[in-house]
């Protein structure tokens, strides 16, 4: 199996500057979210100002972990476990149509995609900062045990 040099790998995301006065630097970067949790609401669509309409639900994810001394494996320690929400907005046609009509709450779903930090105004004409998920996938894993029992 070839493997390029760690150098080499490197250098594709960071383009040093030339000696060149004035050069332009070229740099990649990468804004990337993963995300696993369940749905906290059915999704909405919203369409403001004649834009394209956008699917909107908010996802909870866990962490657990345990405190105090005792050593994790003799299972000692009382558990704890924060919550974090995430707004979730869906752009792309296909799959904001698709999330709109399957996503429900309580879904067990994965979601890909980039963080977007935002402000707006809300009703009482006060700036307001968001920080949204822009979703350029979800893969639905469960339906959230809404399925109807025959």
């Amino acid at each position: 199996m070839l493997r390029r040099p760690a150098w080499q790998v490197f250098r594709q995301f960071v383009r040093h500057e030339s000696d060149t006065v004035g050069s332009l630097v070229l740099e990649r970067s990468m804004n990337r979210v993963q995300l696993l949790g369940r749905v906290g609401q059915d999704p909405i669509m919203r369409q403001v100002d004649g834009r394209n309409p956008v699917t909107i639900f908010s996802l909870a994810t866990n962490e657990m972990w345990r405190t105090g001394d005792s050593d994790a494996n003799q299972g000692g320690g009382d558990i704890s476990q924060k919550t974090t929400w995430h707004r979730i907005s869906v752009f792309r046609p296909g799959l904001r149509d698709v999330t709109y009509q399957y996503v429900k709450k309580g879904a067990r779903i994965y979601v890909e995609g980039k963080i977007d930090y935002g402000e707006y105004t809300d009703k009482n004409n006060v700036r307001r900062q968001a920080t949204t998920i822009i979703a350029d996938n979800v893969i639905f894993l469960s339906d959230g045990g809404m399925r109807e029992k025959v």
